[in-house]
């Protein structure tokens, strides 16, 4: 199964291009406790799984749609996700989706959802269960 986005604390939110952060792994350095990250963590993962891309049957974490995942002192957290394909007809209300999932999460800040497209979206991306989910192996 391909490496997947953890979220990991940064000094800066923004230091790593989706491109240089792709896949993620997780710092240990930062402020947050390690417990904590842990956590939050697994919170952060767990709300993207609820998000679905609408045409198809799978979870947008789970499709790699998630290209990074920060978390600040602050417990603010930064996220750039992409699409399957640019034109994408929830484009302008996925990121929406993406930041109340998060922002529900007990002790997260503030919640910032980038889209990019780059590097572009391809099924290599799909981890082993979207690809059975979706009989794509």
């Amino acid at each position: 199964m391909e490496d997947r986005p953890e979220a990991h604390a940064t000094e800066d939110a923004a230091a790593l291009s989706p491109a240089a952060a792709s896949p993620v792994t997780p710092i240990e350095a930062g402020e947050l406790p390690p417990e904590e990250l842990e956590r939050l963590s697994g919170d952060i993962i767990a709300a993207l799984k609820t998000v679905f891309d609408p045409e198809i049957p799978a979870d947008i974490y789970e499709l790699g749609l998630i290209y990074r995942i920060d978390v600040d002192e602050d417990r603010n957290v930064a996220i750039d996700m992409t699409l399957t394909a640019p034109g994408c007809p929830v484009a302008g209300e996925m990121p929406g989706w993406v930041q109340n999932a998060v922002s529900a999460i007990p002790g997260v800040g503030q919640v910032d959802v980038k889209m990019v497209f780059d590097p572009p979206w391809t099924t290599d991306r799909m981890s082993d269960e979207a690809r059975v989910a979706l009989n794509w192996y």
